[in-house]
């Protein structure tokens, strides 16, 4: 199924790498206009060289000032946004810190609200709908080990993502999220690679593997297109079956 973004405006948030920079290349590749955020400015320069024509924008999520004031200067007409900066830190419930807690709470959850917010003002003022999709994880749905502050901040963003598609609904727009596994980026290679973190949790996915970016870029640029007209409020599983096996228990 081939998606033409051509005329399309899209915001993507975390664009510098893994996930979020795959997802800018391939807006790009499919005709879309594409604003590429990222804390990094080096990622960002780098980014430009594949995709020359892309925008770039220099923010900080955690700088609330600085990205309501930044988004505020993007054009009026951007109907696409995807939500997929994120943090974690992994600790054990009982080593939770607040600055971590903190700090995961305000990337994850509270800066995809404000950018939401100041996005969706801007697709009610200009009256043709939109798209957004937020990149969630596996961690919403199950409780796993060391991932307090994280599941935590997951299960916030799958009910943020249900009050949004509800309330921004009437306004034609969208808003779903994905629910991935386990995804080989550099970081997930970095954490996942030790057979003996990586296999117990292979082994509880019925497909034996892990994510590659591509399986998580597909289904948000399904979702972010129109052929996905019906498609409001859903957390979608990338996850080869993880979450259907613990239903079964």
């Amino acid at each position: 199924m081939n998606i033409d973004f051509n005329g399309k405006k899209v915001l993507v948030t975390g664009a510098g790498k893994g996930i979020g920079r795959s997802l800018c290349v391939a807006l790009c590749e499919g005709n879309a206009d594409v604003y590429a955020l990222s804390r990094t400015q080096s990622d960002l320069d780098n980014l430009q060289k594949e995709c020359p024509n892309i925008h770039c924008i220099l923010a900080d999520l955690q700088n609330f000032a600085d990205v309501r004031e930044k988004l505020s200067e993007l054009p009026n007409d951007i109907t696409l946004l995807v939500n997929n900066a994120g943090y974690a830190k992994l600790e054990h419930f009982l080593d939770v810190t607040e600055e971590a807690f903190d700090t995961i709470m305000n990337i994850n959850v509270k800066a995809m609200l404000i950018v939401s917010q100041i996005m969706a003002k801007k697709m009610i003022s200009n009256k043709c709908g939109g798209s957004i999709v937020n990149v969630s994880s596996q961690a919403s749905m199950t409780a796993l080990p060391l991932h307090t502050a994280y599941c935590t901040s997951k299960g916030a963003v799958d009910q943020l993502t249900r009050m949004m598609a509800l309330e921004l609904g009437p306004h034609r727009i969208r808003v779903n999220a994905v629910n991935p596994t386990v995804v080989l980026t550099d970081m997930g290679k970095l954490a996942w690679s030790d057979p003996k973190t990586g296999d117990p949790m292979k082994k509880q996915i019925p497909q034996g593997k892990f994510a590659e970016v591509k399986d998580v870029v597909h289904p948000i640029l399904y979702l972010l297109s129109e052929k996905s007209d019906m498609i409001n409020g859903v957390m979608l599983p990338v996850d080869g079956g993880f979450l259907a096996t613990k239903t079964l228990k």
